[in-house]
């Protein structure tokens, strides 16, 4: 699929179609009602704008062609307000009802940019919010008997809404306890318990009060386009730049991660490599307290919401920040100090491909394997545009990386990671496969006219032709789907792990500015800012990301709901019916489409009923397999409890005797390996640390390499690997 014409297709009927005035030709939004007790949180002309080009976003583009109406209000509204309060600890039956009258009105006020009725349920929230952390403040002074044996009951999803508040109240005071139990049973005194509960609330407290308009409008299209299907997805401004920054693993600042503790910004790591890095004037655990532009004044950012703080620091390169640090070790009260700071491009390695060697025996014989993890499929897609040769993207990482593996370390095979790789750039997906396949196609598209374009790997050669496998889980999604998918149909490697997410959907991202006149972003600020255009914060409107389109293997199968079945297949660290694209109820279907004209690269299906069969040999025979599953067992049996007991001495001994099961566990996975016990409390070092499914998967890979011929990568005939 061609991303830059359908964008500039977009481009070119949105802004005649999507633009006619902010304000005229639309009916005037209902007067929002206002909520008593809590500063009202309400829309903006710029919100209501953004709502009604999504509306008409959907309905001409997205892949459902679906109708904004009174079903998908009614859905909706259902979203919202489980998004507001999943665990029914705010609301009570009477806001409920209360909440009913809006169940068909949402589609027509969105269709108008109306956003009173969702910016109203949010303020009813707010205040119920506001009022039961006051509630708890004062429980948790309360002198709790810990010796009842009544329970306290966490999960409460399926259950109906309390029908009053007085019901409400003795729930959170069940909380309450509880939390005040915990750290009881951890041995701290009572004292000391009411004064960690107490700033717990007061924080909560604190961040609620910093709530705005922009938090409050995300969810509302959250649940919105969600409703419509679970990837098309709307992003705030300050949501869009973390998207753009997450693609392009990197970002221009100073390089240091940074977090809200106490009101006060801290630094929370150094990124190697990064001006504060270079500087060594910055330290982990140092508080920035003001910022200022170059020469410019300081500002205090003490009790900023952390993304307002960030984007002052962020900058772009070459610039000036200075910052007002008190050093960690030193009490607030201490003269500060101001260090001055040039802005960099600050690549995110450490979110980047990775690579490590292990070496593992196998029938006597020792196998020198690779092991590249790529935890996304990434492009600076800016800098690409910008001409920069030196880009960040997923196939040049690991073109370098396969390099390095090949002639420094030599390996024997290599095994891609994507377990937990939710996906990115399909474009990256289709150019990594090419380091794997000579040339062919890759990945089928089938657009909004079900026209189904064929993307292929055009550059002839590979990177890696030696033996292949692939990790896969249930969190490998979408591009990991193409590329394992591509793997696996072209017999180019073993897939290993379990099925795939099952992310069959191809979303286009749009950047609402594209579509908008500019003279109608002008005017846009003039209401917003009370300027004529010159604040570009203030004519942002954000992205959304629309699904245009579906994937399809070379094979025809759409990986919708499907996904991905590994040939070598463990058990599941994460519940199937709870994650996965065939548990969310708006999610597109799976089918088919012709299959690709390509040609595999060696037919697997000979060799894998054997790889299969060593496989649940050594599987019999393992203990990390049979503590795997009785773990899994045990997390499905306690994913049905919903209620705790509250009787300290009851909920100890329970506690207590998980925690002596671990540690026997633990120990005796460790005796297996040939490491020490260790006792309650130690800590584990990450060279002892142990991953179950890599070393199964080294030891398939191992036995992969006995059927295949080691000068040419092929699989050898089944008469040769009988011998």
């Amino acid at each position: 699929m061609d991303f830059k014409t359908v964008k500039e297709m977009l481009k070119r009927i949105l802004l005649v179609t999507f633009t006619a005035a902010v304000i005229a030709c639309h009916a005037s939004p209902q007067p929002q009602p206002m909520v008593s007790g809590v500063s009202n949180i309400l829309p903006d002309e710029k919100q209501a704008l953004v709502c009604r080009e999504i509306v008409k976003l959907i309905e001409t583009y997205n892949y459902k062609k679906i109708k904004v109406n009174d079903s998908i209000s009614s859905v909706v509204l259902d979203r919202y307000i489980k998004d507001l309060d999943p665990s029914k600890y705010y609301f009570t039956a009477t806001d409920i009802k209360e909440f009913e009258k809006f169940r068909y009105e949402l589609d027509n006020q969105f269709r108008n940019g109306d956003l009173s009725a969702p910016f109203y349920i949010f303020n009813v929230y707010l205040k119920r919010y506001n009022d039961y952390l006051n509630y708890a403040l004062v429980q948790s002074k309360t002198k709790f008997d810990f010796s009842q044996n009544d329970t306290y009951v966490f999960d409460r999803e399926k259950m109906p809404w309390t029908a009053s508040e007085t019901a409400l109240n003795e729930i959170w005071k069940k909380r309450v306890k509880y939390e005040l139990l915990n750290l009881k049973i951890a041995g701290t005194t009572e004292a000391k318990n009411i004064e960690t509960i107490t700033k717990r609330y007061d924080n909560l407290k604190s961040q609620s009060g910093k709530i705005n308009n922009q938090d409050v409008f995300q969810m509302v299209m959250n649940s919105f386009t969600e409703a419509i299907d679970p990837h098309t997805n709307y992003f705030n401004p300050v949501n869009a730049q973390q998207f753009d920054e997450e693609m392009a693993r990197s970002f221009e600042g100073i390089g240091a991660r940074l977090q809200l503790e106490n009101e006060i910004l801290k630094i929370a790591e150094i990124i190697p490599g990064g001006p504060a890095f270079k500087g060594k004037q910055l330290s982990a655990g140092d508080r920035i307290i003001g910022v200022a532009q170059g020469a410019g004044e300081f500002e205090d950012i003490v009790g900023w919401r952390i993304e307002n703080s960030v984007s002052k620091i962020k900058g772009p390169k070459g610039t000036k920040v200075r910052l007002k640090i008190i050093p960690v070790g030193q009490e607030m009260s201490a003269k500060p100090v101001i260090i001055e700071l040039v802005r960099e491009r600050i690549v995110m390695e450490d979110q980047s491909a990775q690579k490590k060697v292990r070496t593992i025996s196998s029938n006597g014989k020792p196998y020198k394997i690779g092991i590249i993890t790529v935890p996304g499929f990434y492009a600076d897609f800016k800098a690409a545009k910008a001409g920069d040769p030196n880009y960040k993207s997923t196939t040049r990482d690991v073109k370098l990386l396969i390099d390095t593996l090949k002639k420094l370390d030599k390996v024997d095979a290599i095994v891609m990671d994507l377990r937990g790789n939710g996906g990115g750039s399909l474009l990256e997906a289709i150019d990594l496969t090419g380091l794997f396949i000579d040339k062919g196609p890759v990945v089928q598209v089938k657009n909004l006219k079900n026209e189904v374009e064929v993307s292929d790997d055009a550059n002839a050669g590979v990177a890696w032709s030696g033996p292949f496998g692939v990790m896969i889980d249930r969190l490998s999604a979408s591009a990991s789907e193409i590329f394992a998918g591509a793997v696996q149909d072209y017999g180019r490697g073993v897939i290993m792990g379990t099925q795939t997410y099952g992310k069959g959907t191809v979303q286009s991202s749009i950047n609402m500015n594209d579509i908008v006149n500019p003279s109608i972003l002008n005017k846009l600020a003039a209401l917003v800012k009370g300027t004529q255009g010159k604040d570009d914060a203030a004519t942002e409107l954000g992205k959304i990301n629309l699904t245009m389109a579906k994937f399809y293997r070379v094979n025809g199968s759409s990986t919708q709901h499907k996904g991905v079945v590994p040939d070598i297949e463990f058990p599941s660290l994460y519940p199937m019916d709870k994650i996965g694209e065939d548990t969310e109820i708006s999610a597109l279907p799976w089918d088919v489409v012709s299959k690709s004209n390509f040609t595999p690269v060696a037919n697997l299906g000979t060799v894998t009923p054997e790889l299969v069969k060593l496989h649940k040999e050594r599987m019999a025979k393992s203990l990390d397999y049979k503590m795997l599953n009785e773990d899994l067992a045990d997390l499905k049996k306690r994913d049905t409890e919903v209620s705790v007991s509250l009787n300290q001495t009851k909920l100890k001994a329970e506690r207590d005797s998980l925690e002596a099961k671990a540690l026997q566990r633990m120990n005796l996975l460790r005796a297996s390996r040939g490491l020490p016990a260790v006792k309650k409390g130690d800590k584990i070092t990450k060279a002892e640390s142990f991953d179950f499914v890599e070393d199964e998967s080294l030891q398939v890979i191992a036995d992969f390499m006995r059927f295949t011929n080691p000068n040419t990568g092929l699989v050898k005939t089944q008469q040769s690997f009988h011998k």
